[in-house]
C-alpha cells in the first residue's frame, strides 16, 4: 500500500513528508514551542521513523512553508473551494 504525502519544497529524499511525519510535525510544534531551546533539533527527532527522520534545516524549512501558507489564507488571499454539497 502505498503512503499518501504531501511534497514540499527542496530536493531529495527530504522534500517528502508523509501524512504521519505531518502529523508528527504538528505534535511536535505543540510541545517544542518557539520559546525551546534547540526547538527544530528536538522537533527533526520527533518525526517519523528513525529511518525516515527529518534533519534540522528540513524541520524549520517545513515550518516556514507552513507559516507563508497560513499568512496567504488568513487575509483570503486563497480562496475557499467550492465544495459541492450532496442533494
Amino acid at each position: 500500500m502505498a503512503s499518501s504525502g504531501i511534497p514540499s519544497t527542496g530536493s531529495g529524499s527530504g522534500s517528502f513528508w508523509t501524512a504521519k511525519q505531518n502529523k508528527d510535525f504538528g505534535n511536535a510544534l505543540a510541545v517544542f514551542d518557539k520559546d525551546t531551546a534547540n526547538r527544530w533539533d528536538n522537533v527533526a527527532k520527533d518525526i517519523g521513523e528513525k529511518t525516515q527522520r527529518k534533519s534540522r534545516k528540513e524541520v524549520k524549512k517545513h515550518y516556514e512553508i507552513l507559516v507563508e501558507d497560513i499568512m496567504l489564507i488568513e487575509p483570503r488571499q486563497v480562496p475557499m473551494p467550492n465544495f459541492r454539497k450532496n442533494k
